[in-house]
């Protein structure tokens, strides 16, 4: 008797594994794409203190790391996903609104940036749903992507990921429109609502669209839009424009109005760049930014150079920001008295795989 049941685990043992190769064979058709970045800097205000609190690279005089951006990606027959994590500081302060750390998703070790999946109905026509990098902005999370390693006040005061579902249809290859409905609040990976210091259910209550399209060769356009009761309303201008072989020029403009009357911003940014040889760029970054409700402002100059050598870029970076004095932000002196210029150096090192 135990025999036959030894024969027939086997022979069951068997027929699975023979099955599992034929799933192998039929869903590995495309191989299991690993992607990421890792990146460390080091940065030094002029007055010997912390000055310019946009997203990341904060610290002060300090050999200091930026993150760990490590992904995975497949494409099987029509379906595909996306999983990538983010370890490090400069993924800790992502899933919550306006960056604060302190809502449902705050978090010290880990941050997701993407985690969807997508099928393509037709050639033309995607469908995507999960948590994803926003389509808002110039600017993005992983530094590889970025030319300046400092941020913008534009990409500190928008939206970094949303939660939800949206359809993508390509129109040509020169015009397509995305539109989706997301997470009640910005960076959040489930809807919530606050009454009080009573964290209730949400909904998926904002609504996202974006029209792209290539006026010319080397030149793509996209007009964003993100509005919800809870979220507020953003209106987003991000564009590029490859002028020469060597010159480029972006152009990030936006305005928010905070929901309940509550203020917002807005501003535009600049973003001229020369490439000097295959190997080494330079760019600036010009930026004004205004809140709603005050008239606060601030005006940021970023000088950047990008030097590559292999997957490593070496970006040396030296920024200049001016305040007026109601910008909720302090700017102090080598004495440590307030004052409304700062200006830093750094240098950072990405490495990109």
């Amino acid at each position: 008797m135990n025999k036959i049941l030894i024969t027939i685990c086997f022979l069951t043992g068997l027929a699975f594994t023979v099955k599992a190769q034929d799933t192998i064979k039929t869903t590995s058709d495309a191989p299991l794409v690993i992607f990421g970045s890792v990146d460390t800097y080091w940065k030094a205000d002029f007055s010997g203190h912390a000055n310019i609190p946009t997203s990341f690279a904060s610290d002060q005089n300090s050999a200091s790391i930026g993150m760990l951006d490590l992904g995975l990606k497949k494409k099987v027959g029509k379906a595909s996903f996306v999983g990538e994590l983010a370890f490090g500081p400069r993924g800790q302060y992502q899933s919550t609104p306006n960056g604060d750390g302190n809502s449902l998703n705050s978090k010290n070790s880990f941050h997701i940036q993407n985690l969807y999946v997508s099928y393509d109905v037709t050639e033309k026509f995607n469908l995507a749903a999960g948590y994803m990098a926003t389509f808002v902005g110039y600017e993005v999370v992983s530094p590889v992507s970025n030319f300046n390693y400092s941020t913008s006040y534009l990409f500190t005061y928008g939206p970094f990921q949303n939660a939800g579902f949206k359809a993508t249809y390509a129109f040509s290859d020169k015009v397509s429109l995305m539109a989706g409905i997301f997470n009640n609040y910005w960076n959040a990976y489930s809807s919530y609502k606050t009454l009080g210091n009573t964290i209730t259910s949400g909904d998926v209550s904002t609504f996202g669209a974006q029209l792209m399209f290539t006026p010319v060769k080397g030149w793509t356009a996209y007009l964003n839009v993100l509005t919800g009761s809870y979220s507020g309303t953003e209106f987003d201008l991000t564009t590029a424009y490859q002028i020469t072989g060597a010159f480029k020029l972006g152009l990030n403009a936006a305005t928010f109005s905070a929901p309940n009357n509550g203020g917002g911003f807005s501003g535009v940014a600049l973003y001229p760049q020369i490439a000097a040889s295959k190997t080494v760029s330079f760019g600036v970054r010009g930026e004004y930014f205004k809140m709603k409700n005050d008239g606060s402002n601030v005006t940021g100059l970023t000088f950047t150079s990008n030097i590559k050598a292999g997957n490593i870029t070496l970006i040396p970076e030296v920024r200049f920001d001016s305040k007026n004095s109601v910008f909720p932000a302090t700017f102090v002196n080598s004495d440590g008295i307030s004052t409304n210029h700062a200006a830093q150096f750094l240098v950072a090192a990405v490495y990109a795989f």
